[in-house]
C-alpha cells in the first residue's frame, strides 16, 4: 500500500510544470499597484522586473514615473541616463521626463537642457506638446528674473504701495485694491505685476469679462507670462468652468519659479484647482517670511494639508490664518473649500 502510494506521488511529480515568473508578470503587478497609488509595492514589483528582463527598457521607465511621483527625482533620473545610454535613439522621451524631473529639483539649466534635446529630436514625441509648455515656462523665469532686476529709482515708495495693494487685497476691500493699483501703475509702468492683481481685484468686484479679457489679450503678446495662467485659473475656476481652467492649470504644474511670490501664486492656484498633495509641496518650499505671512498662504496650505490627511497641522495652521485675518473664522475651516 506504501508502495503504491509512494508511486503515484513520484508520478504526479512529474507532471508538474514550474511556474517562473517573468518581467511581464512582475511588471503587471506593478502598473495595477501604481494605479491603486500603492507606490512602495509599485516600486517592488518593478524593480523585479527590470531584474528578470533586464533587455526591456519599459519597465525602468515605468519605474522612473513612479519615482517621480513620490518625489525622489534623483533616482528616477538615475534610472533614466541608464536607459538613455543603452536605448537612447529608442527611447527620446526620457529627455522630457528627465527635464520635468530637474525642473522640480529647480535645477532650470538641466531642465532646459534635456526638454530642448528632446524637442529637437525627429518626429512628433508622445510628450511634444508638454515639452513646449514646460520651455515656456522656464523662458518665463528667464523674463521675471529680467523684470526683478530692474532698479526702481523710489524703490521704497514702491514697497509702500506694493504692501498697501496687498492689505486691501488680503481683506477683499477690492475698491480700496483699485484704487492704490491704479496709482501703483501709473507710477511705476515697468511693474508689470501691479497690472494683474489690478485684473485680480477687478474680477473680483465684478468686472468679470474686463478682467478676462486683459489677460487673455496680455497672453496672446506674452505666452509664457506665468501671472496671466495664475489669474486665468482662478477666474474660470471661481466660475465653475473647469475645462477651461485645467489648460492653465497644466501649465502651471510644469513650472518651478525661484522667486516667492510666484512660488505662492502657484501653490494658491494648484490647491483651488485640487491638486493638494502638489500644492503641499510647493507650500512646503516658501522661504520668505512676507510670504508666508499671506492669508492666502494660510487658508490654502491649511486646506491643502487638511486634504492630504493631516487635520491637526491643517487646524493650526487655520487658527494662525484667523488671528492675523478675523475674516478667515467665518469661512468655516480647512474642510470647506470654494
Amino acid at each position: 500500500m506504501t508502495t503504491t502510494l509512494k508511486g503515484t506521488t513520484a508520478q504526479q511529480d512529474t507532471n508538474i510544470i514550474p511556474f517562473v515568473p517573468t518581467g511581464s508578470f512582475y511588471f503587471s503587478h506593478g502598473i495595477q499597484a501604481f494605479q491603486k497609488r500603492r507606490f512602495s509595492a509599485a516600486v517592488k514589483w518593478l524593480k523585479k522586473a527590470v531584474e528578470a528582463s533586464p533587455e526591456e527598457p519599459l519597465y525602468p521607465c515605468q519605474l522612473s514615473v513612479v519615482y517621480t511621483e513620490v518625489g525622489s527625482y534623483h533616482a528616477a533620473n538615475q534610472v533614466l541616463t541608464e536607459v538613455l545610454a543603452e536605448h537612447g535613439k529608442e527611447y527620446v522621451d526620457c529627455y522630457y521626463l528627465m527635464a520635468n524631473n530637474y525642473a522640480h529639483l529647480g535645477l532650470l539649466n538641466d531642465a532646459k537642457k534635456y526638454v530642448d534635446t528632446y524637442l529637437e529630436q525627429p518626429g512628433d514625441g508622445e510628450f511634444e506638446e508638454a515639452a513646449k509648455q514646460l520651455r515656456d515656462m522656464l523662458d518665463s523665469l528667464e523674463e521675471e528674473d529680467e523684470d526683478d532686476d530692474w532698479a526702481f529709482e523710489d524703490e521704497d515708495e514702491l514697497i509702500i504701495y506694493q504692501e498697501t495693494a496687498f492689505y486691501h487685497l488680503e481683506h477683499e476691500e477690492w475698491d480700496q485694491a483699485l484704487s492704490v493699483l491704479d496709482e501703483m501703475m501709473e507710477l511705476f509702468p515697468e511693474f508689470k505685476i501691479a497690472k494683474h492683481r489690478y485684473a485680480y481685484a477687478l474680477f473680483m468686484n465684478g468686472n468679470r469679462d474686463e478682467a478676462i479679457q486683459f489677460e487673455k489679450e496680455t497672453l496672446e503678446k506674452e505666452p509664457a507670462n506665468i501671472h496671466c495662467d495664475v489669474n486665468l485659473a482662478a477666474f474660470y475656476l471661481k466660475q465653475g468652468m473647469k475645462e477651461e481652467a485645467a489648460f492653465h492649470i497644466e501649465r502651471l504644474r510644469n513650472v518651478f519659479p525661484m522667486h516667492e511670490q510666484q512660488k505662492l501664486a502657484v501653490a494658491e492656484t494648484l490647491a483651488r484647482a485640487g491638486y493638494y498633495k502638489e500644492a503641499v509641496e510647493r507650500f512646503k518650499s516658501l522661504r520668505d517670511k512676507q510670504v508666508t505671512r499671506r492669508r492666502v498662504y494660510y487658508k490654502w496650505y491649511s486646506i491643502s494639508v487638511y486634504h492630504t490627511g493631516n487635520p491637526s497641522k491643517a487646524l493650526q495652521l487655520w487658527e494662525q490664518g484667523c488671528k492675523q485675518f478675523p475674516k478667515m473664522g467665518k469661512e468655516g475651516g480647512p474642510w470647506e473649500q470654494e
